[in-house]
């Protein structure tokens, strides 16, 4: 018995999950980026046993690590600048002040969806999502400062990120 649930494991990991695949991929097919969303969740360990408020709050929770790590990334670059012009130190150290900014927005989300105001969370998310445009806009307004491709990548992944939980939480009321 213990091979077989072994081989069945192996050939399908979802037949041993305890939460409800099904309502993780049904979840996922009303995002845009259904990939991104079904991997991200099925990651979580919490997922297993979430209800849709849940996965909507994981991914909030996601986006607030992302937001959270490229701050962090950009503190750590304006301390490497040492040289560097006077306005690349300011659009970096705003650009990670941005980021920190799209953290307390999916925070202030997190707690929405606690309370049910959806129509708040949603508006949260996509002030987190937004956030990175402003910092995108910042190196545009300055000649010669060039949009580093880490950021412009971080940039996509947190909107990503935020188009998901966007999308999960819009689908809660119906």
């Amino acid at each position: 018995m213990f091979f077989f649930l072994l081989l069945l494991a192996h050939l399908q990991p979802e037949a041993l999950v305890k939460g409800d695949v099904t309502l993780i991929r049904k979840t996922c097919k009303n995002t845009n980026y259904f990939d991104l969303c079904f991997s991200s969740l099925r990651s979580d360990p919490s997922s297993s046993d979430a209800d849709p408020k849940g996965l909507a709050m994981i991914m909030v929770g996601i986006g607030m690590a992302n937001a959270t790590s490229t701050s962090l990334y950009l503190s750590s670059q304006t301390q490497l600048l040492g040289t560097a012009n006077d306005s690349t130190k300011r659009v970096v150290k705003e650009c990670a002040e941005k980021y920190s900014y799209a953290t307390n927005a999916l925070q202030a989300c997190a707690q929405d969806l606690a309370n049910g105001a959806y129509d708040y969370a949603s508006m949260h998310i996509a002030a987190a999502s937004d956030y990175p445009n402003v910092c995108h806009n910042m190196f545009k307004r300055y000649q010669g400062l060039v949009y580093p491709p880490e950021l412009a990548r971080r940039e996509d992944g947190l909107k990503r990120i935020c188009d998901v939980a966007l999308g999960i939480v819009q689908n809660l009321d119906c």
